[in-house]
């Protein structure tokens, strides 16, 4: 028997699944074979399972480098539940737990270890995992060693040194948010040399995607939420005193909403984060401070109450929505002064000019997303490479937006690209439309194309959005590493061509009332009926009385979607529960029982 089919035979007696996801085999295949991997895929996708799964399929130690304790916590946890033998090396254990890890490692019983960038830079750290004791070496939240990452941690710099340190083990980095800028700077950081990249699409299909200029956030927010009445949801604002006003209205209105930003104590922020983990139906509201490392599976929407930082801030905030794969649902509403905070934060920060040039060009990629004319997930997959068909999952795919044919404009923007060499960013392209001889478009002798001026009937806010939103529709590419420049793509060469038309929204920036997508975060891939929602309440206090007693999170004895499966088919022996999603031998072996005779007892009683 081969590895990869060892490892589709503990996927399902270790996890409960009965299949990979996409894109997992592969990956898994590659680190069996003892390759380096560059693994990019979506949040919710399984990226964990690819270096979890190996580390039980052919033993030895696995380091995992993860840059929060609480995560490393919550990892365990779950590993321990389904029998891994597993630890997290940190400042906040005991010293005699940390003693017990160390004997582990030493014994060679441990298959998992994870720990932060700095306890890896320890010199006695670095010994412990030496001597050949360590097999591969696992990297998340990759994007956190770049410079160009949304989230750039220094001390991530220091994991190559660590490698070299242990023996030059196999290194498998995993990601869920990395454009190209940062994936070569990944590349560059952590690998001597090329490693297997495995780039597995940003699609998150399961999540409806919404924006909607702000008309009354407080009511837009609202009404929002009360279509997701009971469930888990976080709410992102940008400043601390917003997040105490929404927690209030969404109190007031009913809801239960806990606050989380840097400005509180660390202790009220850990019992807001634990508080959120732990229970169900719980909002969070929250500044950028919160999320990263969230491994809840059941949160059924994201609201941004102002416009995120850039367009990889919000994919990375959006895909804490819908992790178990159903159905989740997402609103962003923004306004002009969201934009100006969000470049002047931009301009007065401390990054290099280099930085600062590329965090501008990837807030007018989520501005493009904002003012998107047709399919807003075309649009958002578009920043990272890829291409979609309409979605039908959107705002704008259910009739969200008025258009207007634009094919003119379309064509004046791109003849200028075009005659410029396709090698110019925005701004300069709209001094040409606009006739605007200054000293660079006369250094260029663009004042003598015959584009110079044919767009004096629009004015320089008007055709950045227009710019925006040929890029929202692929119709123009940018090279956000060589200044902005735009460049036309294959449809774009056919508008320009007169082959294809162009539709524009009229309606940027103008407030008006909310917009969502129809489709609700509600309905799942499975069908409860009102029985069946009263069995899955009493399995879900079940599990929150089991978790409670062993001081886990919820999801760690079993994830909402295997609770609403257990409630559809209602399996009345363990070996009929075996074949529920998510249900491993040893978590059959623990739990089972209870969960059988809660079934058994609501049938009876009915």
């Amino acid at each position: 028997m081969g590895l990869i089919d060892e490892a589709r035979e503990h996927l399902q007696s270790v996890f409960g699944f009965s299949e990979f996801r996409a894109g997992q085999e592969e990956i898994i295949a590659a680190i069996l074979a003892g390759e380096n991997v560059f693994a990019v895929m979506p949040t919710g996708s399984g990226k964990s399972l690819c270096y979890q799964l190996p580390a039980i399929v052919d033993g030895g130690l696995t380091v995992v480098v993860s840059p929060l304790i609480a995560l490393m916590r919550d990892q365990v946890k779950a590993l321990e539940a389904l029998g891994v033998a597993a630890g997290c090396l940190n400042s906040a254990n005991a010293p005699e737990e940390n003693r017990r890890i160390e004997d582990a490692v030493k014994a060679g019983t441990l298959r998992i270890l994870y720990a932060a960038p700095e306890r890896l830079a320890r010199a006695d750290t670095r010994a412990l995992l030496g001597s050949g004791r360590t097999k591969r070496l696992a990297v998340d939240e990759a994007h956190c060693v770049s410079q160009w990452g949304h989230d750039f941690r220094p001390e991530y710099m220091e994991i190559g040194n660590l490698r070299e340190a242990i023996g030059s083990v196999p290194l498998i980095a995993v990601t869920a948010t990395a454009d190209t800028a940062t994936r070569a700077d990944i590349v560059d950081k952590l690998f001597a040399g090329p490693p297997r990249m495995i780039v597995h699409g940003f699609d998150r299909p399961n999540i409806a995607l919404a924006m909607a200029p702000k008309d009354n956030a407080r009511r837009q927010i609202l009404n929002f939420v009360a279509d997701h009445k009971g469930m888990s949801g976080i709410l992102y604002c940008l400043s601390r005193k917003r997040c105490e006003t929404f927690a209030g209205n969404l109190r007031d209105a009913g809801h239960r909403a806990v606050v989380y930003h840097a400005g509180l104590d660390a202790g009220v922020r850990a019992d807001a984060q634990d508080e959120f983990l732990r229970e169900d139906g719980v909002i969070v509201c929250a500044t950028i401070a919160f999320g990263m490392g969230i491994d809840k599976p059941d949160v059924r929407f994201v609201a941004h109450a102002d416009l995120p930082g850039n367009i990889e801030s919000y994919y990375q905030e959006i895909g804490r929505a819908g992790r178990d794969g159903l159905p989740a649902d997402t609103l962003t509403i923004y306004g002009l002064d969201d934009i100006r905070m969000r470049r002047m934060q931009i301009e007065d920060g401390d990054g290099s000019d280099e930085q600062k040039r590329i965090e501008r060009q990837r807030l007018n990629a989520l501005i493009a997303l904002c003012e998107a004319p047709s399919c807003r997930r075309q649009a958002l997959l578009a920043y990272f490479g890829e291409s979609t068909e309409s979605c039908g999952n959107c705002d704008l795919c259910a009739g969200g937006a008025e258009v207007i044919d634009g094919t003119t404009e379309a064509q004046k923007a791109m003849s200028a690209m075009a005659r410029t060499g396709q090698r110019f960013g925005t701004e300069h392209l709209v001094s040409i439309l606009l006739g605007e001889a200054n000293d660079r478009v006369l250094q260029f002798g663009h004042d003598k194309l015959p584009t110079f001026g044919v767009g004096t009937d629009r004015n320089r806010n008007e055709w950045r959005s227009i710019i925006r939103q040929l890029y929202a529709a692929s119709h123009i590419s940018q090279d956000i590493t060589a200044y902005g420049s735009w460049a036309l793509t294959e449809t774009g060469q056919d508008i320009l061509k007169g082959k294809g038309t162009f539709q524009m929204r009229k309606d940027i920036l103008q407030p008006k009332g909310q917009s969502g997508a129809k489709k609700s975060a509600a309905a799942a891939d499975i069908e409860l009926g009102e029985a069946d929602q009263e069995l899955l309440m009493s399995l879900k206090g079940l599990r929150r009385e089991m978790a409670a007693a062993l001081n886990v999170p919820a999801y760690v004895i079993f994830p909402d979607r295997t609770l609403m499966e257990l409630a559809a088919v209602r399996p009345q022996s363990l070996d009929e529960m075996s074949g529920v999603h998510g249900v491993g031998a040893v978590k059959l072996e623990k739990y089972g029982g209870k969960f059988i005779e809660t079934i058994r007892n609501f049938a009876g009683g009915g």
